[in-house]
């Protein structure tokens, strides 16, 4: 490294991250490493199709390594944050202790299953790209069971599906498995000549999508009722127990497959102040995403909280959009402090917030006005192939999308590890075969 040149380490690849570096990452002033537990960037908003067998995963990912060829001021190191030591100016990870000039901690948030420890031992998650093939091929095992057996208790045991959760994941996860049930379930599966909509979404609050618009409400509950999900609001999700969940309201629904949407909560970060964090372990930063009580730490997205934004006094919203945004802020402002000049405080600008429901149905709430139908659908099309890393994967998105909207009938529903069993409990309360470190692979 160059005398001068100033060391940022980066934990953590996401839109944060990735936007921070790229901003960054043209001040030759910096030598940039990047920490991430995976090889590779992901874009969370479509993990739910490849969940589906709508998309394949690798469509929505781009390799670290190649993002940064011919970048030498910027590297990549694949290992996990286990804790910082501040005095020492040094991060400790799996794979070897970093030391930085400056840290920047963009995390993200893992799933919050609220202490039910059966739910999180159970319960399938969706935060990774492994959480959705993980319960791609759990859907499709959960099919072939059904279509062998000649009980009509266990035929809908293994059809069920439970969402908990009706907020934009649970809402999307709803609507395009409502989708595949309708169209490819009753071509594929001829041995199912009774079948019914098994597909449950379940949500706390008395409304689906409850941080969108009243219209968005009642758009998404009419879209999904129509598709046949069973709708249940103002209930929670208490426990999965022998393969059957439990609600609030005393109602049990036999399922293999619980599928939890319904919090997070930031990732804790071992050797920062106690002072510097707050509610749902998120981090408290100043202005400028400086962590509270540190000099050289930073926090971006959805592990940080900013309150000191004017329009939002009580934090940003957990959204991809805040995470950009400050990663781009950051990433200037780290230039301007090395050249002598002030950095300039982070005010979030609200885009808007949408949800697909199902096929050619949307929402969206823009600062300008509500859109919905095929028109919103169109919008988030769009918006969800521009953010995409290379051109390649929006190219390659675009077709599978188009084919897959003509056809009706997309082509990526392949059982992999079909010799794995899954791990949600079985009616007689016993278990699959899968290990604690599978589940533990999974989270």
């Amino acid at each position: 490294m160059k005398e001068n040149t100033k060391h940022v380490i980066v934990i953590g690849g996401g839109f944060a991250g990735i936007n921070f570096i790229k901003h960054l990452g043209k001040d030759k002033r910096f030598v940039i490493t990047l920490v991430d537990r995976n090889n590779y960037h992901f874009f969370p908003p479509l993990i739910y199709q490849v969940a589906a067998a709508f998309i394949e995963s690798s469509n929505i990912s781009y390799p670290f390594r190649r993002l940064f060829q011919e970048k030498p001021h910027i590297r990549f190191h694949m290992g996990e944050l286990k804790r910082i030591i501040p005095e020492a100016k040094q991060v400790e990870t799996t794979t070897g202790v970093l030391s930085y000039d400056y840290l920047v901690l963009a995390m993200g948030t893992g799933t919050n299953y609220f202490g039910f420890e059966n739910i999180a031992k159970y319960a399938m998650p969706m935060k990774t790209l492994d959480d959705a093939m993980n319960l791609r091929n759990h859907i499709l095992l959960r099919m072939e069971c059904a279509v062998r057996t000649t009980d009509p208790v266990e035929r809908d045991r293994a059809l069920n599906i439970v969402i908990a959760g009706g907020g934009p994941t649970g809402v999307e996860l709803a609507g395009i498995l409502a989708e595949m049930g309708r169209e490819i379930v009753r071509k594929e599966y001829p041995e199912l000549t009774d079948l019914k909509s098994h597909l449950y979404i379940v949500n706390s609050a008395p409304v689906l999508l409850p941080p969108m618009s009243t219209k968005a409400q009642r758009e998404a509950y009419a879209v999904l009722d129509k598709l046949g999900a069973k709708i249940i609001l103002n209930t929670k999700v208490i426990d999965y127990v022998s393969g059957n969940v439990l609600l609030g309201s005393g109602e049990t629904i036999p399922t293999d497959t619980l599928i939890w949407t319904s919090g997070v909560v930031a990732v804790q970060v071992e050797g920062l102040p106690v002072e510097s964090v707050a509610r749902g372990g998120r981090i408290k930063v100043d202005a400028f995403n400086r962590v509270a009580h540190t000099d050289a730490i930073f926090a971006l997205g959805d592990q940080c909280l900013l309150t000191d934004d004017k329009n939002y006094p009580e934090g940003h919203p957990q959204v991809a959009q805040v995470a950009i945004q400050q990663g781009r802020l950051l990433g200037r402002n780290l230039s301007r402090q090395i050249g002598g000049n002030s950095m300039k405080p982070f005010a979030y600008r609200n885009k808007g917030t949408m949800a697909i429901i199902s096929k050619y149905r949307a929402v969206a709430d823009l600062p300008k006005g509500f859109l919905r139908g095929s028109i919103a659908w169109v919008s988030w099309l769009f918006v969800h192939i521009i953010p995409l890393i290379s051109f390649r994967n929006k190219l390659v998105l675009a077709t599978n999308w188009a084919w897959s909207f003509v056809t009706n009938d997309p082509t990526l529903r392949l059982i992999l590890r079909p010799n794995k069993e899954e791990i949600a409990p079985s009616a007689k309360g016993t278990y699959g075969s899968a290990t604690k470190s599978d589940k533990k692979e999974r989270l």
